[in-house]
């Protein structure tokens, strides 16, 4: 007895195998439509990211928009909007947009290479048809005429099609390298795609705050963000180090904004190892220093106020430049001391740094961004400022268990001190000072391994984009038949890049075969 079969179940028109469905998908996938539609959303999933704080770029200016914005935090976290490029979804797009340009440039590659090999067509059979033409008699026989016009067109650099036993035509073709440069064009992206995934991949980028006069060490402790690649290693980082010895700052009117920096540059000292001697480099804007695989950018200033706190005891319980962020380009600053704890518990200050201080219509403002006329203007805050919690950022006043200082009539305690300046708080919490002003730099640090790749690529796109404007493949070609006692020559041009002007070429030709004629007939 033998066992039921299943009915096969008929396939129904228009139905896909899996393997014809997987197939139609690639090759929807690699089309250049899709491939220009994915760069398109590239190009626009780029956007929150040079609007939006991002971590690895900013940390302090994130955590300060998270904090003057609690109800959209929760939702662009959960977007990764402050951290676009390292999102799932950026990453799909780009992982997609690059196998769409490697599926979609492969094959045009080997396209271009046969093209490159590929020899001259054979002539068409009636040149006459051509836009460009020209035609002559001459006594002269067939094979005089063709051996002549062969010889011609190599001279020019024209490559010749293989000559065929009984044929009566000449073949060439010049302008190959047009090809090259669209082959060049097409690899290129992908060098330059390569370039950058290693970069992403294996490097790093880091920043951190340096107040004239610190060191550097370049260790991730040391970091204020830092944001390593998906397989970076810590052990690859270099055993460098750098001195903040001197910030200098050019200040320019401008009729529309103001006072406003035009250059500004950091005096380091640095050693590239710690056995290495120590050399000097003037830091600036858009001249980064390289030590080895690192480059050390100088992308920020502001100023960093040097506050002195004792407790009620007289014991100095917080002393040092403490960084300010500016809020403008008056450099109008924002920024918290903290100190630890004493025998009368925690302090915390908070305020604004005026570099030039003044009142305008009884409101007060700084009018330049120069240290000319140094204040500032603080809040006092006592209690539990949350100083234990490792994660808080130095930037941030944690308040929730702390209490505001209050005056005698009930009103916030503001410390407004001038430069060399102190005040005593109330209830025996101690004194403040504004001992001095010292500037402060933003250091980016970054190592990107597919940099010179990335730049390779970007070169060989500009060649091979110069190639194919500029060079333009042309055609010639030279029939030579017997009529009576005379040989017709048809000689015919074409250029195949279009609005190209081909006659000189062919009356130069012509006016050269013809020549030749006259000299024999002489």
């Amino acid at each position: 007895m033998t066992a039921p079969t299943r009915p096969t179940r008929e396939r129904r028109a228009g139905e896909l195998t899996p393997r014809e469905l997987g197939r139609w998908l690639w090759r929807q996938l690699t089309s250049m439509r899709t491939a220009l539609i994915l760069l398109l959303m590239l190009a626009l999933a780029s956007v929150p990211g040079s609007i939006i704080p991002q971590e690895g770029v900013d940390s302090v200016k994130t955590s300060r928009w998270q904090n003057d914005h609690p109800d959209l935090t929760p939702i662009y976290e959960k977007l990764g909007l402050f951290s676009v490029y390292d999102s799932a979804w950026f990453s799909a797009i780009y992982i997609l947009l690059m196998v769409s340009l490697v599926g979609c440039i492969i094959p045009r590659t080997f396209h271009y290479l046969r093209a490159i090999r590929a020899a001259p067509p054979a002539a068409p059979r009636n040149l006459t048809r051509l836009p460009d033409h020209a035609s002559y008699e001459t006594s002269e026989t067939v094979d005089d005429v063709l051996t002549r016009a062969r010889a011609a067109l190599r001279d020019r650099g024209y490559r010749l099609r293989p000559a065929e036993d009984g044929s009566d035509a000449v073949s060439a073709e010049r302008g190959y390298l047009r090809e090259v440069g669209n082959l060049l064009f097409h690899l290129s992206v992908v060098v330059v795609l390569v370039g950058f995934a290693m970069g992403g991949l294996f490097g790093y980028r880091g920043g951190v705050i340096l107040v004239e006069g610190s060191t550097f060490t370049n260790n991730l402790t040391q970091y204020d963000d830092f944001e390593p690649g998906k397989l970076f290693a810590a052990e690859k980082m270099g055993a460098f180090s750098f001195t903040f010895d001197k910030f200098d700052v050019e200040w320019q009117a401008t009729p529309s904004r103001g006072v406003m920096a035009r250059a500004f540059n950091a005096d380091l000292t640095y050693r590239e190892t710690p056995d290495s001697p120590e050399e000097t480099y003037d830091l600036r804007v858009n001249h980064p220093l390289s030590i080895g695989d690192t480059d050390v950018f100088l992308i920020g200033h502001g100023y960093a106020p040097v506050i002195t706190i004792t407790d009620g005891n007289g014991v100095t319980i917080f002393s040092g430049p403490v960084p300010f962020l500016p809020q403008d380009q008056t450099f109008l600053s924002f920024g918290v001391v903290k100190a630890p704890d004493s025998e009368t518990g925690q302090i915390g200050l908070e305020g604004l740094f005026y570099p030039t201080f003044e009142f305008l219509e009884g409101n007060p403002v700084t009018v330049y961004p120069n240290d000319l006329k140094p204040l500032v203007s603080m809040l006092v805050y006592t209690g539990d400022l949350g100083l234990e919690t490792s994660a808080q950022s130095v930037f941030a006043l944690d308040k929730t268990n702390a209490t505001q200082v209050m005056q005698d009539n009930g009103k916030p305690l503001r410390l407004d001190l001038d430069l060399g300046e102190s005040a005593t708080l109330p209830d025996g919490l101690g004194t403040v000072s504004f001992d001095g002003v010292k500037p402060w730099t933003r250091i980016q640090l970054s190592q990107t391994p597919g940099k010179r790749i990335a730049l390779v690529g970007v070169v060989l796109a500009l060649v091979g984009l110069l190639g194919s404007l500029f060079i333009r493949p042309r055609r010639v070609w030279v029939r030579a038949r017997r009529s009576g006692d005379v040989t017709i020559v048809e000689v015919a041009a074409l250029d195949r890049s279009g609005g190209g002007d081909v006659v000189p070429v062919l009356e130069e030709l012509v006016t050269e075969l013809q020549a030749h004629q006259g000299k024999e007939n002489a």
